[in-house]
């Protein structure tokens, strides 16, 4: 149990508070307190009752709930009220798109009470004939709960990865086990995994698979397992997994095997040979061995999807891929002047401890007022302060930017004379997403126009698991920035990872250079920083190609130069 648990479960109390047709002023009161724990640093484990009536919009009522979720593991209000609602009505309100109140509707009026009967009803017209709904909102039903379907038991890259650790150790004290490692779509590093699949060497199948299945931490699929391969479930994570069995000898050509997508073993490299049957002909020793016995330089696992990536390596000229230590700042990140957790000076002095030369700050403008998005007045305030810090840190710098919405007609939402007191400018869609491609795409090329736009935030706004993107032209969205100067993110929270990697060399080729951000809400949000760079190398992206990978004094000369031409222009 910890703060994120009880936050968690406060959050579907009032949900389910609301489903239940409680006290609406009760339900505000548990949604602002869990606004305002997220943005906290507080352990909430760590306080007595007193100490949590203490918290800012924490009253007794909420207080004696915390406590009692830390104490005994969840509520006896939400027992309750788990007991008076089906599993499925739970279920439903993930569902994007549809309320409480909604669900509420269809569980009493429809009979609904499972995904499975949601879709059924909407398919079938039911949905849209009830008041309030419309065949909007039961598209938009329709379109949720397939989404939610087809993404099932899905881990982004970054879960993935500490659970496959895990397994990995966990197979490692199998003394039977003379190798093991990741491969497929993990090791290659997607954003989204639909399976943690790991290559296992040994002498005896049999007594693998044995040795595995009689650890209580897996569970075996016996039906869809066989001789020499292991099917079934890891502790309580849902998403499957798959280790296939070979021999020692044969490690390293089911490796290489298991790594590459379809395309890249496919395509010929000696006159008609491809580099699946290069290695089935003969045994080598390193998979860097392979690729030269095939006239190829070494081509990195995250680069095998068959892309532009065989070409270059034929060429000898493949990319020399981005570095974490190649990263000089951060950019794009949010302090409690928005809707950050930490304060400006904790999130600066956290990113100089990090060995970063500077910090781009750009909380949330006007428009975000969901988020506490900053008026004129309020954007003073903070460069006042940035200047105090920057006296204070310095060499470190913090350059003053904002993440400025993309209105729906495009345009950003300050006038100029605000625009021009930032060093950059983060333009970004937080709203409207509802739009066809045409309108999605002009409305993208409309805010990379203006002159003050520096980088174009999160491109197609989605959220990997939970919201597809917004459709947008890339390839128009990437020569218009190509045209206009202006840097594209990627975005490197693993719920987005936006810019798509799969844009990435297209981008590079047009010129456009790329801003790995974090897009941090708290300190520990830096960390994402790994995965916006795993995004660019599947790319091929390099430091030169990198915005951030500029120096605090390269940075600042092309931030001055953009807002000298913003402003003769604007």
């Amino acid at each position: 149990m910890d703060s994120a648990t009880i936050l968690k479960q406060l959050k579907l109390q009032a949900a389910l508070m609301e489903l239940h047709d409680e006290n609406s002023f009760k339900i505000r009161g548990y949604q602002n307190a869990v606004f305002n724990l997220d943005k906290s640093d507080v352990d909430l484990m760590a306080l007595d009752l007193k100490e949590l009536e203490q918290l800012d919009g924490v009253g007794k009522g909420i207080a004696a709930t915390i406590f009692e979720i830390a104490t005994n593991g969840i509520s006896e209000a939400m027992q309750q009220y788990l007991e008076s609602t089906p599993e499925g009505i739970v279920e439903l309100l993930d569902i994007k798109g549809i309320g409480p109140k909604k669900i509420k509707v269809l569980w009493k009026e429809l009979g609904i009470e499972s995904g499975h009967e949601l879709k059924e009803a909407a398919n079938s017209g039911l949905v849209a004939k009830l008041k309030g709904f419309g065949e909007k909102t039961q598209l938009t039903i329709i379109e949720a709960l397939e989404f939610k379907e087809a993404n099932a038991n899905k881990l982004h890259y970054a879960e993935a990865e500490v659970l496959s650790t895990e397994i990995l150790e966990v197979l490692s004290a199998i003394t039977l086990v003379k190798e093991a490692s990741t491969t497929g779509g993990l090791r290659r590093k997607l954003e989204v995994i639909d399976k943690i699949e790991i290559l296992v060497a040994g002498d005896d199948f049999d007594q693998l698979e044995e040795g595995i299945s009689g650890l209580e931490v897996f569970t075996q699929d016996v039906a869809n397992s066989g001789p020499k391969t292991w099917r079934g479930t890891f502790r309580e994570h849902l998403i499957p997994c798959e280790f296939t069995f070979t021999l020692p000898d044969t490690y390293i050509k089911d490796l290489f095997l298991r790594t590459g997508s379809t395309q890249h073993l496919s395509v010929p490299v000696l006159e008609k040979n491809t580099l699946r049957m290069l290695a089935n002909e003969r045994s080598f020793a390193s998979e860097q061995e392979l690729y030269l016995a095939a006239g190829m330089d070494y081509i990195e696992p995250e680069l095998r999807e068959g892309t532009f990536e065989i070409q270059a390596a034929k060429n000898r000229s493949l990319p020399k891929l981005v570095e974490m230590d190649d990263l000089k700042g951060i950019l794009h990140n949010h302090s409690t002047y928005s809707d950050g957790k930490h304060t400006l000076e904790q999130m600066a002095t956290y990113c100089k401890e990090l060995g970063y030369e500077y910090l781009g700050i750009c909380d949330h403008s006007k428009s975000a007022f969901y988020a506490n998005g900053l008026e004129e007045n309020r954007v003073k305030d903070q460069h006042d302060e940035i200047d105090r810090l920057n006296e204070k840190l310095a060499p470190f710098k913090i350059f003053k930017g904002i993440e400025s919405d993309i209105l729906y007609d495009g345009q950003l939402d300050y006038d100029n004379d605000v625009l021009a007191s930032f060093d950059f400018i983060v333009a970004s869609v937080h709203s409207v997403l509802k739009m066809n491609k045409q309108k999605a795409t002009q409305r993208l090329l409309t805010a990379i126009e203006n002159p003050f736009t520096t980088i174009l935030g999160h491109p197609t706004g989605r959220l990997l698991l939970r919201r597809e993107g917004y459709p947008i032209d890339h390839k128009a969205v990437i020569d218009h920035c190509a045209k206009h100067n202006v840097v594209i993110e990627i975005n490197a929270n693993p719920w987005r990872l936006d810019l798509d990697w799969r844009w990435v060399n297209y981008a590079i080729e047009k010129g456009v250079m790329l801003s790995i951000n974090p897009d941090a809400h708290q300190m520990n949000g830096y960390h994402h920083m790994r995965f916006g760079l795993l995004a660019g190398r599947k790319g091929g992206l390099t430091k030169e190609m990198t915005y951030n990978a500029l120096s605090m004094e390269e940075i600042s000369t092309q931030f001055k130069k953009k807002r000298d031409q913003a402003k003769a222009n604007a």
